[in-house]
C-alpha cells in the first residue's frame, strides 16, 4: 500500500488489460538504462465524477446551444493519437504504446473496450478536441486527450468533457474515472477525490473484476 508506480518490460495487450482491470492506469517511462517501459500506476487517490455532480459553466452552456460541432465515438483513433502527440510535446504515447492500443482496439476483449471520443467541426474538417480511454464493466477511465489551441475553439475542450459526461450517463455508466486528482479542470467539472481503498471498493463493485 506504500507503492504506486511499477515498470513492465513488454508492451503486451494481454498484460495491459489485466493491469487495467485491477485498477492500474498504464503510461510509459524511459528509465536510467535508456529503455522504455510500460508504467502501470495504482494511484494513491483518484478523481471520480458521479454524473449528478456534473458542473457545466455558462460558457460551455452557450457552446452547447450552437450547431457547429459533431460529437462522435471511435471515428478515427489514429488521428486522435496523432493529435494528442502533437499537442503534448512530452506525450507518453510512444510507438510501442500506440501499436499496443491499435492491437487492443482491433481485437475486442471480454469486459474491456478501448474508446475514443471526438469533437469535430460540423463539416468534419477539423478535429477540435478528443480523448482516449477504456470501458471496464460500467466504468469509463480516461487516459489522455487534447483540445485545439486556436482562439475560435476556446472552451471547446471543456465542451467535449461535458458531452462525454452526458454520453456516459445516458449509456448507464456508474461513474467516470478521471485518474490523477491533481488537475483543477477535473474538480471544476464536478469530480471528487477518492483515496485508493475507497476507489478500489467502488471499482471492484462496478467492473465485476474478481
Amino acid at each position: 500500500m506504500q507503492e504506486n508506480y511499477y515498470a513492465y518490460e513488454y508492451f503486451s495487450p494481454t498484460m495491459y488489460i489485466k493491469l487495467a482491470k485491477a485498477g492500474f492506469i498504464s503510461t510509459t517511462a524511459t528509465l536510467a538504462n535508456k529503455k522504455t517501459y510500460l508504467l502501470p500506476e495504482i494511484q494513491f487517490e483518484y478523481a471520480v465524477l458521479y454524473f449528478e455532480d456534473l458542473h457545466i459553466s455558462k460558457k460551455v452552456k452557450k457552446l452547447m446551444q450552437k450547431d457547429d460541432f459533431v460529437f462522435v465515438k471511435n471515428k478515427n483513433l489514429n488521428l486522435v493519437i496523432e493529435s494528442i502527440n502533437d499537442f503534448h510535446k512530452d506525450s507518453w504515447i510512444n510507438k510501442e504504446y500506440k501499436d499496443m492500443l491499435l492491437d487492443i482496439f482491433s481485437n475486442k476483449q471480454d469486459n474491456f473496450e478501448l474508446l475514443s471520443f471526438e469533437l469535430y467541426s460540423k463539416d468534419y474538417s477539423t478535429l477540435i478536441a478528443a480523448e482516449i480511454g477504456y470501458k471496464i464493466g460500467s466504468i469509463y477511465t480516461s487516459l489522455t486527450g487534447f483540445s485545439n489551441r486556436e482562439k475560435e475553439y476556446n472552451n471547446y475542450g471543456k465542451l467535449q468533457l461535458v458531452l462525454l459526461s452526458k454520453y456516459l450517463q445516458n449509456n448507464n455508466y456508474r461513474f467516470w474515472n478521471l485518474g490523477h486528482a491533481c488537475l483543477q479542470y477535473k474538480l471544476d467539472l464536478g469530480a471528487i477525490i477518492l483515496k485508493r481503498d475507497a476507489f478500489l471498493e467502488q471499482w471492484q463493485k462496478y467492473t465485476k473484476f474478481l
